[in-house]
C-alpha cells in the first residue's frame, strides 16, 4: 500500500455571504487532460516543460469569430497575424480556414510564402520595410501598408523600377478614446496627415490605392472604440469619392481584441468582463453600415485579429521543483517553466491548475519559474493546494506571443506539440539542442584553445 503524504492539521476560512470585490472564491478542478490526451502521458513522452496547441480550439474560435462578423455584414476577410504565432502548423491552420496572411517583416514575409500563401493574400503591415521587400511585394502584387512618408515616396521610386503598380493602403492613427494613443505608427487622422498622405498616393498616378488600415492598440477592451475608428476611416472614404471620384476596395480594422485572459490588477476573470466577437462585430458592423457606403459599395471587411483567436488553444505544462517558504512566511513554488518560455506573465494572471489530484487545504503561493533571475515569477499571488517535487501544473491561454517572444535563456526551449482534431499528438517544433546554440557562433582561431 501506498504511503499517503502527511498533511499537518490547519484551519480552513469558510467564505461565505456576500462576495467580495474579488467575487466569491471558487475551487478549481484539476486539469488531467487536454483533448482527451492525459497530462502526464504528454509530459512523459515529450519532456517538461511543453507548450500544447490544441486545433481543435484553434478552429472552433475562428469559426466563432467569423460567424460574429459575416452574420452582421456581408463582406468579411480575416489576415493570420504572423507575429502572434508564427509557427507553421498553427498559421497553415488558420490558412486552411480561409484567413489571408499579416506579415510585419521581410522575415515573415518569406516565411508565409513559404506556407504557401498566395502572395496576393498577403498584408505587408510594419514600419521597417526595405527597397528590395518592397519590390518583391510590389512584384506578387501584395497589398502594401505605408507606414510614414519615407516609405510612401520610396515606393514611387520603387514602381517606376517595377512591372508592376504597387498596390497599397495607408495605416492612420486616431484618437478612439483609448490612452495612451497609438500614434507611433501610420498618419494621423485629427491633424491631417492622413489626408495628406492619401493626395499624395492619388496625385503620384504611380501607385493602386487599395484601403484604409488602422490598428488602434493592443487587448482593447472597448468595443467602441472600434465603432469610432470604422467611423473615422469611412469619413477619409468619402472625402476621397467626393474628390477624386475613386473608390477603396478595402477598410481594414486591424486587431487589438482582447482574449479571454485577465490583465494584471483585475477584480474579475477577463473570460467575464473582456468584450465578445459577438459585441466587436456589432460596434464595428453598424459603424460601416450606417456610414455613407451605398449597399453596392460597401467595402471589404478586413480584420487581422490574433490574440483573441490563439490564446485559448495553448497551454504550458509543468513540473514543481521545489518549495519553500519566503522570509515573510510565504509560501514559493518553483516550477520548471519561466518567463523565458511565458513572456505574457509580466502583464496576464495566468490561470494555473494542478494536473492531479490534492488536498483540499490552500494557500496564497508565490510562483516562480527555474530562472537565475529575480523576476522570474509566474503568479506573484495565486491560490493553490501543496504541490510536492515532481507534481505538474498546467498554465492556461499562452498561445498568442509567448511562441514568437520566447527566448533562450539558461535554459533551452522545449518541445511545441500540437493534438489534431483526431486525438493525434504531433510535434510541431522539436526542442533545441545545445548544437542548435552554438551553430551560428564562430570563434576567432586565437580563443579556441583554452588552458
Amino acid at each position: 500500500m501506498e504511503k499517503k503524504h502527511y498533511e499537518r492539521p490547519h484551519i480552513v476560512r469558510l467564505d461565505a455571504g456576500m462576495p467580495s470585490k474579488a467575487g466569491i472564491r471558487s475551487e478549481q478542478l484539476p486539469t488531467t487532460h487536454i483533448d482527451g490526451i492525459a497530462v502526464t502521458e504528454l509530459i512523459e513522452k515529450y519532456g517538461s516543460p511543453l507548450f500544447v496547441l490544441s486545433e481543435k480550439t484553434i478552429r472552433s474560435v475562428y469559426q466563432k469569430a467569423y460567424k460574429a462578423f459575416s452574420t452582421r455584414y456581408p463582406k468579411v476577410q480575416f489576415a493570420w497575424s504572423y507575429k502572434t504565432n508564427y509557427l507553421s502548423a498553427v498559421c497553415n491552420i488558420f490558412h486552411q480556414e480561409g484567413s489571408w496572411a499579416e506579415v510585419v517583416s521581410g522575415f515573415e514575409y518569406e516565411k508565409a510564402i513559404g506556407n504557401g500563401v498566395d502572395p496576393k493574400k498577403i498584408i505587408f503591415n510594419g514600419p521597417a520595410k526595405t527597397w528590395d521587400e518592397l519590390v518583391l511585394a510590389t512584384e506578387n502584387s501584395s497589398l502594401i501598408h505605408i507606414d510614414h512618408l519615407d516609405e510612401l515616396y520610396m515606393l514611387i521610386e520603387v514602381a517606376e523600377t517595377t512591372s508592376q503598380k504597387p498596390r497599397v493602403a495607408i495605416r492612420v492613427n486616431m484618437d478612439t478614446g483609448i490612452y495612451p494613443m497609438w500614434d507611433r505608427f501610420g498618419f494621423n487622422y485629427e491633424n491631417g496627415q492622413a489626408w495628406d498622405a492619401l493626395n499624395k498616393i492619388m496625385h503620384s498616378g504611380k501607385l493602386e490605392l487599395m484601403g484604409l488600415h488602422t490598428h488602434i492598440g493592443t487587448f482593447i477592451m472597448s468595443a467602441n472604440a472600434y465603432a469610432v475608428a470604422a467611423s473615422k476611416l469611412a469619413e477619409l472614404a468619402r472625402s476621397l469619392q467626393q474628390k477624386f471620384n475613386h473608390q477603396l476596395k478595402y477598410i481594414d480594422l486591424g486587431g487589438g481584441f482582447a482574449s479571454k485572459n485577465t490583465l494584471k490588477g483585475s477584480y474579475l476573470p477577463g473570460s467575464d468582463t473582456n468584450p465578445s466577437f459577438n459585441e466587436y462585430a456589432e460596434a464595428i458592423s453598424s459603424a460601416l453600415i450606417n456610414s455613407h457606403f451605398t449597399p453596392g459599395e460597401l467595402p471589404l471587411l478586413i480584420l487581422e485579429t490574433g490574440r483573441a483567436l490563439i490564446d485559448e488553444a495553448g497551454y504550458i505544462l509543468s513540473t514543481v521543483i521545489a518549495n519553500k517558504r519566503m522570509s515573510t512566511g510565504r509560501r514559493a513554488t518553483i516550477i520548471d517553466a519561466g518567463v523565458s518560455l511565458l513572456f505574457t506573465s509580466f502583464w496576464y494572471q495566468h490561470q494555473v491548475s494542478v494536473a492531479q489530484g490534492t488536498s483540499q487545504y490552500r494557500e496564497d503561493t508565490s510562483l516562480y519559474g527555474p530562472l537565475c533571475m529575480n523576476i522570474d515569477c509566474i503568479r506573484e499571488s495565486i491560490n493553490l493546494p501543496l504541490l510536492n517535487v515532481n507534481d505538474h501544473v498546467v498554465i492556461h491561454q499562452t498561445g498568442a506571443y509567448n511562441l514568437t517572444q520566447w527566448m533562450q535563456f539558461i535554459h533551452l526551449r522545449p518541445n511545441v506539440v500540437l493534438i489534431d482534431e483526431k486525438g493525434e499528438v504531433h510535434i510541431v517544433r522539436e526542442k533545441e539542442k545545445l548544437s542548435d546554440v552554438n551553430g551560428p557562433e564562430l570563434l576567432p582561431e586565437h580563443l579556441a584553445k583554452i588552458n
